[in-house]
């Protein structure tokens, strides 16, 4: 225990540490307010800051206990017929996506995933959303994808906000959508990386500074979900998920 104190204190005070605290205010905020946010902003940053192997377990962790933070209130407004199938299906999928993990270049990787990042930003800025129905195999389809993405990248977001905010439904609706399929691949998303034993003493004691700090900071986004006019809001946040994937692209 001593030990991972030491290595806190090492990590509180690095440039690289106050890149991610930084961050990780930005997105806790974003992924009380709307639901999303964690991955599509840290997971480019992170890595980054860190590298593919220490940043992407570090911002899999935190997922997994913000979901756990969320999920109660959520529930009830979701859509479990269409957001099971999503889940169930990234579920599957997502082993192959960490064995990418793994297998790839960490430098290519977090290129990758700041090229994604760019393309997911752009596509929500112009407006584009998918708008046809959602049978169980187009669930299924996207849920698959999404899995991949989650395992490789820590992201499983792009697919599934793009198909899941298309919809007519009331924003409470889309968010509580939100919430409950990241709380539902986000603990599976964690065993990849624990089994192959990238969870490190280094990715805990990052994890033990930035921790707090999202957990500050989602309870604000919740709040602001209701005080917030959402057409000030996204500007906002589509500039933040351009910006994080300029950072891993071109950094």
């Amino acid at each position: 225990m001593s030990g991972l104190w030491q290595l806190v204190q090492q990590e509180l005070f690095t440039w690289a540490m106050l890149g991610a605290v930084l961050a990780t205010m930005v997105a806790g905020l974003m992924r009380g307010y709307a639901g999303f946010g964690t991955a599509v902003v840290l997971a480019p940053i992170y890595s980054t800051l860190w590298g593919t192997w220490e940043g992407v377990p570090v911002m899999l962790l935190m997922e997994l206990l913000i979901s756990i933070q969320l999920l109660p209130r959520a529930f009830k407004d979701a859509d479990r017929r269409v957001v099971l199938p999503i889940g169930g299906t990234a579920f599957l999928t997502m082993p192959i996506g960490s064995w990418v993990l793994f297998a790839a270049d960490p430098e290519d990787l977090r290129r990758a995933i700041g090229a994604l990042v760019l393309v997911f930003g752009f596509l929500l800025m112009s407006g584009w959303r998918y708008h046809g129905s959602r049978p169980l195999w187009l669930n299924m389809t996207v849920g698959g994808v999404a899995g991949l993405l989650k395992g490789a990248t820590g992201m499983s977001g792009p697919p599934v906000i793009l198909y899941l905010l298309a919809g007519k439904e009331e924003a409470r609706h889309h968010r509580a959508n939100l919430i409950l399929f990241f709380a539902l691949i986000a603990v599976i998303s964690v065993i990849g990386p624990i089994a192959g034993g990238l969870v490190t003493a280094a990715v805990l004691a990052k994890l033990a500074v930035v921790l707090p700090v999202m957990l500050v900071c989602v309870p604000i986004g919740a709040r602001l979900f209701r005080v917030v006019p959402e057409r000030l809001y996204r500007p906002f946040a589509m500039g933040v998920l351009v910006a994080a994937g300029g950072i891993a692209l071109l950094g």
